[in-house]
């Protein structure tokens, strides 16, 4: 695996949250910085035992809805 890909969501009540795509590790953090070192965190304590990816890809995902008026 060359990298490990979390995809990003921004929370309701504010801050981030993030889940890593294929591997079981969920994070959240206050600030884009705070959810940067969470995400380092948990990948480290998630491959404590294993070789960790060299890189950490963060996806942001921003679902965004658009009205569209009837001409």
């Amino acid at each position: 695996m060359s990298e490990l890909i979390f995809e990003i969501h921004e929370a309701e009540e504010g801050g981030y949250w993030a889940r890593a795509l294929g591997e079981s590790i969920f994070t959240e953090g206050d600030s884009w910085l705070e959810l940067k070192n969470n995400i380092l965190e948990a990948v480290r304590c998630h491959y404590f035992d294993r070789q960790k990816p060299p890189m950490v890809r963060m996806h942001l995902v921003r679902d965004e809805l658009i009205a569209v008026g009837v001409a």
